[in-house]
């Protein structure tokens, strides 16, 4: 096994200090140990990001990857998978991004049970641009763009992709490491789509450290029907991480394509080339 230290990049780590992002990026990193430890090469791994904060862990972690528009790279992780199935594709995302703009695109990956492990930095706010609310904003959130206050209740991440048909849903937090690396392991090795929506404190523009240390607590299995996980998801009381539900489905690349690759199954130019100059004479 390659040591971690190799996934390191030439890129400065900009994030402020004591972000919730710093959990994330050491959790993924956990998360390939154990990926490989089950047999899963990083050069199957290949990550996409959107634009913001948590696009940056791209830059800090030395594998293969595309950055995405703002609230599109949902769709460029799924072209991936559809061109090349035996990739493991891993969607790093803002609740911003994936739950605001995007929100079309995570709805219908749900829907299509795309294989895309979909990691959302739940922040609550829209931290690249100085905080304004975002979708995942609690009512009364004072920011840059509404300094008397939220009037918006906010969206439940969990509840919206299980309603959707997420074969895969779960929640974690930036600051239990092991566990969040533990879900995000069991989110890429999932066939099928995976959610793991991600408590990350932003401490510049809302700081939940303290909140959510207090509120967590850890789910002991996953509930057994779709009914009692959007139960479990609305809880208001305390914040349940773990899985909270996991079925088997088809996903949407073999609905598509079959037991094709197309991308290594794909001709070499030069007999691409021949079979257009047979064509022509033909």
């Amino acid at each position: 096994m390659k040591p971690a230290d190799d996934l390191s990049t030439y890129a400065e780590n900009t994030w402020c200090p004591g972000c919730g992002n710093f959990g994330i990026l050491a959790a993924f990193r956990d998360a390939i140990s154990l990926l490989e430890q089950a047999g899963i090469p990083r050069s199957q791994l290949v990550l996409v990001t959107g634009i913001g904060q948590h696009g940056k862990i791209f830059d800090y972690l030395n594998l293969s990857g595309f950055y995405g528009l703002h609230g599109r790279s949902m769709a460029s992780a799924q072209a991936i998978k559809l061109a090349n199935p035996a990739l493991r594709v891993v969607n790093f995302v803002g609740d911003g991004d994936s739950l605001g703009e995007g929100l079309e695109h995570t709805l219908f990956a749900a829907k299509r049970n795309a294989a895309i492990a979909l990691i959302v930095h739940d922040n609550g706010v829209y931290a690249l641009t100085t905080g304004q609310f975002g979708p995942t904003s609690a009512r009364g959130y004072r920011g840059p763009s509404t300094p008397a206050g939220n009037v918006e209740d906010p969206f439940n991440p969990l509840a919206l992709v299980l309603e959707a048909g997420a074969t895969f849903v779960a929640r974690g937090f930036a600051g239990r490491r092991q566990h969040l690396a533990q879900l995000i392991f069991a989110a890429v090795m999932h066939e099928g789509f995976a959610f793991v929506d991600v408590l990350q404190p932003c401490v510049t523009f809302n700081n939940t450290w303290k909140l959510y240390s207090e509120l967590v607590e850890e789910l002991p299995e996953p509930a057994s029907t779709r009914e009692e996980a959007i139960r479990l998801a609305r809880r208001a009381d305390r914040l349940p991480i773990g899985i909270f539900y996991q079925e088997q489905g088809v996903p949407h690349h073999k609905r598509v394509l079959g037991e094709r690759l197309p991308v290594p199954g794909s001709l070499a130019r030069a007999q691409r080339i021949e079979r257009l100059q047979q064509m022509l004479h033909s």
